[in-house]
């Protein structure tokens, strides 16, 4: 009974530590603004286009896409959203069969699986919004791939809205240039700055904050935290990653004190 009631609070910080969408993504107001008004002006408005979100990993890339996604789903509604993760995929080439399956169509090979798949995001219909996280999988020899994809929405009656994550951020300019050589052809793009120190420490404590009771992990070791991963990577996964190890190690050493505590004098 003692170690679950000190080990409560050990368990309740391990659960806010973990990686997922916090209810506010601290220092990235600006990004979710750019993302919610393009996905607005683009499939509220009926208007196909392109945005690719570049950054290093554990900046809030998809965490934040996801959160403007789930905000606004109602006004999403009438679209069809296909979400796909290109670490998935055997090849590059594997994912015009997997947008097939998506849009219902019956599976096809090389270029007849792609004319099928242009004539239907040019008919009429529902906006679809296709969102491809790693896109950088996709890069292949002549770039063919990536070239379709982002040349869809430009199509005459292309109803394709499409938004692309990876951690490149001049993939556009190195694996696309012939996009980026015409006017108003290439995708708008919006980059995800690594996280700072004082960003770090604030995320950590928002998160320990949500544990009731005195806190678990000390302020200036919260600041270490930040300004060792700060310096290295500005990854918040791996901040909340170390600091979830740490939690761990004191609970480890609460449940060996407990266990190893001596009983009273005369009880069994």
């Amino acid at each position: 009974r003692l170690f679950r009631q000190e080990g409560t609070c050990y368990q309740q910080a391990k659960r806010v530590l973990h990686v997922a969408i916090p209810d506010r993504l601290h220092a990235r107001e600006r990004e979710m603004g750019i993302i919610q008004q393009f996905l607005r002006d683009h499939v509220c408005q009926r208007q196909p286009g392109s945005l690719y979100i570049s950054g290093p990993p554990g900046t809030g890339k998809t965490a934040c896409l996801s959160r403007v996604l789930r905000d606004c789903e109602d006004e999403f509604a009438g679209s069809k959203t296909i979400l796909l993760n290109c670490m998935s995929l055997r090849s590059p080439q594997r994912v015009f069969p997997a947008l097939a399956q998506q849009l219902g169509l019956p599976e096809a090979t090389g270029r007849e699986d792609v004319r099928r798949l242009e004539k239907q995001l040019t008919a009429k219909g529902p906006m679809v919004l296709l969102v491809l996280d790693e896109l950088d999988q996709l890069e292949s020899k002549g770039q063919d791939v990536l070239y379709t994809l982002f040349e869809w929405p430009r199509l005459p009656g292309s109803r394709l809205v499409l938004v692309g994550l990876a951690n490149a951020l001049d993939l556009t300019d190195r694996s696309l240039p012939r996009l980026s050589a015409r006017p108003d052809s290439g995708p708008q793009l919006l980059h995800f700055a690594p996280y700072t120190r004082d960003q770090l420490s604030t995320i950590l404590r928002e998160r320990l904050g949500q544990v009731a009771g005195d806190p678990i992990l000390d302020a200036a070791a919260l600041q270490f935290c930040a300004r060792k991963v700060s310096a290295v990577s500005g990854d918040a996964r791996k901040a909340l990653d170390i600091c979830r190890r740490a939690v761990e190690v004191v609970e480890l050493e609460v449940r060996s004190q407990t266990l190893l505590k001596p009983l009273p004098v005369g009880e069994s």
